[in-house]
């Protein structure tokens, strides 16, 4: 899965990953439905409209996962305060992530980093898979 390799491209054996991008905030205005409908007769814009605070944490989730920066400062927690207020799925995939960088943060430099990376990383899939099923997905 390619959120995989990126979240742990340049992570393994001290490796510097390089220069951190700078995390980037996404308005209500830049967020857009996904390509394909949640089902037949289904409308995604319907569903972001439905759902803003949802909307925006899968943007910017989004923009974390196209700038590889969940481990970042602030950026995990940016998303987790935007879905405060969303629907269910999303609000709950956000904690989980949230769960995933808070044990992901003091694992960095140790023997658990790896297992720790890999795991922020599935619950970002997870939460990316959420924001698709719920027709919020704005990556790709």
């Amino acid at each position: 899965m390619a959120l995989l390799s990126g979240c742990l491209s340049g992570c393994a054996a001290g490796e510097d990953p390089g220069p951190h991008p700078t995390p980037v905030e996404a308005s209500p205005a830049s967020v857009s439905p996904v390509a394909t409908p949640l089902a037949a007769g289904s409308d995604p814009t319907a569903a972001a409209a439905n759902d803003p605070p949802g909307a925006i944490a899968c943007a910017k989730l989004a923009a974390a996962i196209t700038h590889s920066s969940l481990m970042e400062d602030g950026v995990v927690a940016g998303i987790a305060a935007a879905s405060i207020g969303a629907d269910a799925p999303v609000a709950d995939a956000a904690q989980r992530l949230a769960a995933a960088h808070a044990a992901a943060v003091p694992a960095v430099g140790s023997t658990q980093e790896p297992d720790a990376i890999a795991g922020l990383s599935a619950a970002a899939a997870d939460m990316h898979s959420v924001c698709t099923d719920s027709g919020l997905n704005t990556v790709g």
